[in-house]
């Protein structure tokens, strides 16, 4: 076996200089720098980070400092995919290995691999633990292993695969390569679960905090479940969303409805067929739909980072997943919003599901279930809750950024003697019986097992009864949630705890609301940054940019964010750089996709912000946030060069195919070269880069396009049955480039 060798270090700068030539960032997100530091000294290590904290950059970064092929264990064909695109986006020699592929495309890959040109490899835990990887894998310099969604290896853990507990046989096959563990959610049960089942050699733990501040949590009790979805799309139109619900029939319940009111949407679980949840999932990654609504099957390999609303129309089975579902928000870190519509026959739905599943873990998952329950009718603070459920201290007094922080609850005037009727009633039932008996005792239900048993006998029987059940049982689950009764046992019976019995005697405070259902007002998340925000941005710029992306994206048939991400676009609808090398310094642009998309951006910029005669080179400053990080090198000076390059070599006559090929740049480059070349020349002739009889065909189109988007035109072509040959998008750019150098017609 070849192992490539470590690197000692203080090889942070090289790390930094990778992260800003590849990806345009100047600084890593928290725990980042230390986890890369890890990787690169070769120091086994376990990693955890909520979605959207920036996972993968802590093995992508050192896989590109580290001499040798770096392999990433991953769970699922369509994550791999969408991370390997990704990276070749930014000009990374990545592959990935699965049973989708061809031989003669494996074939490819391994050669690829001996070569040296792979940086990083990805596949799943079933294919590299075959004896015909492994041993192929001894045979070439591995830097080190990275095993995505880790949790799965512990049967703990909320995801657990019995594949993943092979791995650990990396170890033995490969000593001398370090292990690292990344997952998004692990109790330190857990986490001691993988360290172990992996084998790792004293490995350092990393925890992030568990908090996503760009988020904002709503917990709704259910009141027309689906007109609550539907006002939340409202506040989002054309934005990306994901609407979970427990079971598949209600998924395709709540799509059909969905659909027929008029919004994008498809349906997303396990019952579909391969080829239709495919379909419904790349419609969704690539923008063609808005809203999928799904069954958690959906998620995990979802790597969409500008999804802007997370609706869970049912109580999720643990906060856990709860943490990761609600995640999928908001991984471009801007703000986004969750509201969990919940109810009460959520909690008996989940225990159904469990009791015909395993009931080995029973007891544990149906814990798992009242803690959630806890949370949805909780009136503490949703990010402080949460954090604090997985061990971790909320120094923030008040997030601003859910419905209780907000003052979105409507309190009770005195709820001191409101929770003495309740915990009365359940003293009355002995300990005997659960929430939702209790809850009828206390109205006055005339259930016939509650007569049959005498309670209608009861003093406290009926003492509630001008209220309505479903606020009754909010209360006692508001009182569960702050300590003051408890479920016990299998059957999660009512018990009052040792601060219960002190509230009987009035002795300690108590919160209890009454149901807001009008409330559900958007509003900025405690982790919105100027720079992240809509403050300043146009938003028409964004939208137009924004199409352009997309257009991009289905030529490539790649997810919209592997052009640019959400951040990317509003910052220079913000900015509205003019040049490649101001348009160099935004966040998130690295050199590749500088030379990749940087003057196609910029004359769509220039199309836009000409008509609206908008200002350029926006500066932005604000005093209120951190002082902006060190200038990037110049980058942008080597896409200026390649420019002047292209106009020397299209003045010379040469075709597109032969000006990349001259140049060693893709095609799609070259047609940005190409529109660049033809503005600043003024020509108005396309007829060398587009057949004659093509152009007034796309002249005529162009009437279709009210704001310039080159979409509506390629689709009116598309729709006109006189012409036979296919006319693609370069080809529209071509000509609309040259028809804006035409003189006007009066």
């Amino acid at each position: 076996m070849t192992v490539a060798g470590t690197v000692t270090q203080s090889d942070s700068q090289p790390a930094y200089e990778v992260l800003r030539r590849v990806w345009g960032y100047d600084e890593f997100r928290p725990l980042q720098e230390e986890a890369v530091s890890d990787v690169i000294a070769s120091r086994d290590s376990l990693v955890v980070l909520p979605t959207g904290g920036g996972k993968s950059l802590c093995y992508q970064v050192p896989a590109l400092v580290r001499d040798g092929m770096a392999v990433v264990v991953s769970p699922l064909i369509s994550l791999m995919k969408d991370q390997v695109d990704a990276l070749t986006a930014n000009g990374v020699a990545a592959a990935l290995v699965n049973s989708t592929q061809s031989d003669e495309q494996k074939r490819t890959t391994a050669a690829r691999i001996r070569s040296g040109e792979i940086r990083l490899l990805y596949m799943a835990p079933e294919r590299l633990l075959s004896e015909r990887t492994l041993s192929f894998l001894e045979s070439v310099p591995i830097s080190f292993f990275a095993i995505d969604e880790a949790h799965c290896v512990s049967n703990w853990g909320h995801d657990f695969r019995p594949e993943y507990r092979g791995l650990r046989i990396l170890k033995q096959r490969f000593p001398d390569a370090s292990v690292h563990a990344f997952t998004a959610t692990a109790s330190e049960r857990v986490r001691d679960d993988i360290a172990e089942q992996l084998q790792l050699q004293s490995p350092k733990v990393l925890v992030g905090s568990f908090d996503r501040p760009n988020l904002t949590y709503r917990m709704l009790p259910s009141d027309g479940k689906l007109r609550q979805i539907r006002n939340v799309i409202d506040q989002h139109r054309g934005e990306s969303g994901v609407v979970y619900c427990i079971t598949r029939k209600e998924v395709e319940q709540t799509a059909a409805a969905l659909e027929s009111a008029g919004v994008s949407s498809l349906p997303y679980h396990a019952g579909l067929d391969d080829a239709t949840r495919q379909a419904n999932q790349e419609a969704f990654i690539q923008e063609k739909v808005d809203v999928i609504v799904a069954t958690v099957a959906f998620g995990m390999g979802i790597d969409k980072s500008n999804v802007r609303f997370v609706i869970h129309a049912g109580m999720p089975k643990s906060i856990e997943h709860y943490q990761q579902e609600s995640g999928r928000a908001g991984r471009d870190g801007l703000a986004a919003e969750c509201v969990l519509i919940y109810s009460g026959g959520d909690t008996m739905t989940w225990k159904r599901i469990m009791e015909n599943g395993d009931r080995s873990n029973f007891e544990d998952a149906m814990k798992s279930v009242y803690s959630m329950a806890d949370l949805c009718s909780g009136v503490r603070c949703r990010h402080a809750a949460i954090v604090s459920y997985f061990g971790q201290e909320f120094d923030v007094d008040n997030c601003n950024a859910c419905d209780v922080c907000l003052g979105e609850l409507d309190t009770v005037e005195d709820p001191v003697t409101l929770s003495q009727k309740i915990l009365s009633g359940v003293i009355r039932l002995k300990g005997r019986f659960g929430v939702a008996y209790t809850v009828k005792m206390l109205t006055g239900s005339r259930d016939q097992k509650l007569m049959d048993a005498g309670h209608d006998q009861l003093s406290t029987y009926g003492l509630l009864s001008n209220e309505a059940a479903s606020t009754v049982k909010m209360w006692v689950e508001q009182l569960i949630s702050q300590d003051y009764l408890a479920r016990v046992g299998e059957y999660g019976t009512l018990a009052l705890t040792p601060t219960g019995q002190q509230l009987l005697k009035r002795i300690g405070s108590v919160t209890l609301t009454r149901p807001n259902l009008k409330s559900s007002s958007r509003s900025s998340s405690r982790g919105a940054k100027p720079e992240t925000s809509w403050e300043g941005v146009d938003r028409g710029l964004f939208e137009h940019l924004r199409s352009l992306r997309s257009e991009l994206a289905t030529q490539r048939s790649v997810p919209a964010y592997v052009i640019f991400g959400d951040a990317v676009l509003r910052q220079l609808a913000r900015q509205r750089p003019s040049v490649l090398n101001k348009m160099s310094n935004i966040r998130g642009i690295g050199e590749r996709k500088l030379e990749e998309f940087g003057t196609l951006f910029l004359e769509s910029m220039d199309e836009y912000c000409q008509g609206g005669d908008l200002d350029r080179d926006v500066s932005v400053t604000d005093t209120s946030v951190a002082p902006p990080p060190p200038p990037k090198r110049p980058a942008s000076a080597k896409g200026t060069l390649a420019q002047n390059e292209a106009n020397d070599l299209f003045r010379q006559g040469k075709s597109i195919a032969e000006v990349a090929q001259a140049m060693g740049r893709a095609e799609s480059t070259v047609n940005g070269y190409l529109s660049s070349f033809i503005a600043e020349d003024g020509i108005v002739d396309a007829s060398p880069w587009v057949e004659a009889k093509k152009i007034p065909w796309i002249e005529e189109a162009m009437a279709a396009s009210d704001d310039g988007r080159f979409k509506p035109i390629h689709d009116a072509l598309a729709a006109n049955d006189a012409i036979e040959d296919k006319i693609s998008y370069e080809e529209i750019r071509v000509v609309a480039s040259c028809f804006r150098n035409k003189p006007a017609t009066t």
